[in-house]
């Protein structure tokens, strides 16, 4: 069965995870999902991520990260741009996720960036996804 949005279900799997306590989190690989896991892990939402070989293509693994007394790094996670809906950003417009304690992962034409690395690249992009 195709998927229409790879990303939504990866960030429904980690929401999924993360809410249940898992320690770690299993998906189809793509680079957009390799992207995405680098941008959690530098930000600290993550512990760490891995691609190991599946029985068809690879996997990308997800560790994930809780605090002395088990609460969540991730508090919340949402996609923004949708098949359906597009959302696109300007440089001069960037969104904040709650007063800038959260970020927006943003697609640009240099990659995936956050929207304060965007901000300081002068560039905007597609919004993927806000995780605080």
């Amino acid at each position: 069965m195709t998927m229409t949005d790879p990303i939504a279900d990866m960030l429904t799997r980690l929401r999924n995870a993360n809410s249940a306590h898992k320690e770690e989190v299993v998906m189809p690989f793509s680079k957009i999902k390799f992207g995405i896991a680098e941008i959690l892990k530098d930000e600290g939402y993550i512990a760490s991520h891995e691609t190991r070989d599946a029985v068809v293509g690879k996997e990308l693994v997800l560790s994930l990260k809780y605090g002395p007394s088990r609460e969540r790094s991730i508090a919340g996670i949402r996609r923004i741009s949708k098949p359906g809906l597009r959302v696109y950003a300007k440089s001069t417009n960037l969104p904040r996720v709650l007063g800038g304690l959260g970020i927006a992962i943003i697609s640009t034409s240099t990659g995936l960036l956050t929207d304060k690395q965007a901000s300081k690249k002068g560039v905007g992009g597609e919004v993927i996804a806000y995780v605080w």
